[in-house]
């Protein structure tokens, strides 16, 4: 019988037992991989929705949770076509933090991604408060909640300031929703995503008034406070979307204000970018009246929003 013959060829060592049967054996691969950092062509729907995280300011956090969130549904599929146990997570989330900070805005988009990626079947958003689920009699409660869910049927069902369902009291009818929410998420947890948000520290004793509450929640993303620089950047943002731009003395004067305006206010009362938003658009307005009495402009003035003209909520 022939010996083995041992040959390198292209980094694998490849043994050669006769003429007619080959096999070959890897060498062990490193337990160290470099990971390139330009995402690859075919995800194209990652690509998507991080175009649109680029333009939202800040959120470090967030866009790497909805960047790991991705990868764990392409890579479960992945699992799934190769005969691997792929176990279905559920995807319901929690938003935490202050007003303005973006909740709404990222629940569209996931609703986006979800799916391109064919885990949502339309990935449409129904917002609702406490008023659209607590009804006024015994088992109304129960049939909003359940209607609301089926709008929900392929999409998110984002609930803003969830924690106000638990604030009535024993004979409060938004225990009856928490309990009618608690039961679908389970039923139906691969047919829609639920989204609670709210204050943190609120939401945090929310999860409290229902013992299964806490574990249907296996994603919590934090929202944090904008910065002095982050808010600076959202105006710019959103002025030059509408061709403005602020005179030096307005860009110091909106800087020194929104210094004073976080400082004083409570954190909870602060609605950070739509504070901004809110400012902008006034600001827009008193320009108008000020160019409204004046005999000539150019382009220039048309497009520039001088001190006088930056109105604040609490003027």
């Amino acid at each position: 019988m022939d010996q083995p013959i041992r040959t390198k060829s292209n980094g694998q060592i490849r043994v050669v037992l006769n003429s007619q049967e080959r096999t070959t054996v890897r060498k062990e691969v490193p337990d160290f991989q470099v990971v390139p950092k330009v995402i690859p062509p075919e995800h194209t729907a990652l690509k998507e929705i991080e175009e649109e995280l680029g333009a939202l300011v800040g959120m470090e956090e967030m866009k790497r949770m909805i960047k790991e969130i991705y990868a764990w549904i392409y890579v479960n599929k992945k699992r799934e076509e190769m005969g691997l146990k792929a176990k279905k997570q559920a995807l319901h989330m929690m938003f935490k933090g202050n007003p303005g900070t973006g909740k709404t805005t990222v629940a569209r988009l996931i609703g986006k991604l979800f799916q391109k990626m064919s885990v949502l079947s339309k990935g449409h958003l129904i917002e609702a408060e406490r008023a659209d689920l607590v009804g006024e009699y015994i088992g109304h409660t129960a049939q909003k909640t359940r209607d609301l869910v089926k709008k929900a049927q392929g999409g998110i069902l984002f609930i803003d300031e969830a924690y106000s369902l638990g604030r009535g009291g024993e004979k409060d009818f938004g225990k009856e929703a928490i309990d009618t929410l608690v039961k679908h998420m389970e039923d139906k947890q691969h047919e829609f995503i639920l989204i609670l948000a709210g204050y943190s520290r609120e939401m945090d004793h929310f999860l409290t008034l229902n013992p299964g509450l806490h574990s249907r929640f296996p994603l919590v993303i934090d929202f944090p406070d904008y910065n002095i620089e982050q808010l600076m950047e959202i105006a710019a943002r959103m002025l030059k979307e509408r061709e403005y731009t602020l005179s030096h003395e307005a860009e110091k004067k909106l800087r020194d204000h929104l210094i004073w305006v976080k400082a004083v206010l409570n954190p909870n009362s602060f609605s950070n970018g739509r504070y901004v938003r809110n400012v902008i658009e006034k600001s827009v307005r008193a320009q108008a009246m000020r160019l409204l009495m004046l005999n000539s402009y150019d382009k220039h003035e048309l497009m520039t929003l001088r001190s006088n003209d930056l109105v604040f909520e609490e003027d």
